[in-house]
């Protein structure tokens, strides 16, 4: 069975992805480590238009989030992250190929997997190989503070902002592309999850989802 664990960042994917393949005893990749490889094989002609949100983070002090969050609105951000999320789609389709074939469990996670990506590689892999969750948080309030409890050594979030605003416009992001998430997912008959409110137990509930009979 294939794992696939959609939804915007910062909304829990990893942390869902770590616990399943504990319980499942399987391994877990995310879709940020397929990008960074397959990037390799891109012409650097063709990098830029492929991967617009990395062009604009690497541009003059766009590199931290206060400056980034400030020159660019959230629906420009989402508008080149879906850009960029299907540079990707061929390198996690061939991996579920090869995965399938060889008779694996394996779990994927990352923004990329949008709704309608994850709707034709069902179609494509069959619905008997695939399940999948996206998760969302709509509280950008509650995001700026909880975001101050992270854990994850290096957090790219943390580290590269300093104004405490910045944290409320990264919010207001993740909310605004969580919508998209769950419009999706609601076309094509996916769960989702709300990850806003009792953190622990929903990643318990997205455990159950992904696994039950």
């Amino acid at each position: 069975m294939i794992y696939l664990i959609g939804g915007p960042p910062r909304a829990g994917k990893t942390t869902l992805a770590k616990a399943l393949a504990k319980k499942l005893r399987i391994s877990w990749i995310s879709t940020d480590t397929l990008e960074v490889v397959s990037r390799e094989y891109i012409p650097k002609s063709q990098w830029k238009k492929l991967h617009p949100y990395s062009h604009l983070r690497g541009k003059g002090k766009a590199r931290n989030n206060d400056e980034f969050y400030e020159i660019y609105s959230a629906s420009k951000i989402i508008q080149v992250l879906k850009v960029q999320a299907k540079s990707v789609y061929k390198a996690i389709d061939t991996m579920i190929a090869n995965e399938i074939d060889n008779g694996n469990d394996y779990i994927i996670e990352g923004y990329h997997l949008a709704p309608e990506f994850v709707h034709k590689l069902i179609k494509t892999h069959g619905k008997k190989n695939i399940r999948t969750i996206s998760l969302t948080k709509f509280d950008p309030k509650k995001f700026a503070i909880d975001v101050h409890r992270s854990k994850t050594p290096n957090d790219w979030l943390l580290v590269l902002t300093k104004k405490e605003e910045t944290f409320l416009k990264v919010g207001n992001m993740v909310a605004k592309f969580s919508h998209f998430f769950e419009k999706g997912a609601k076309k094509y008959g996916f769960s989702t999850l709300n990850m806003d409110h009792n953190f622990t137990t929903q990643i318990k509930r997205g455990i159950n989802l992904l696994t039950k009979k």
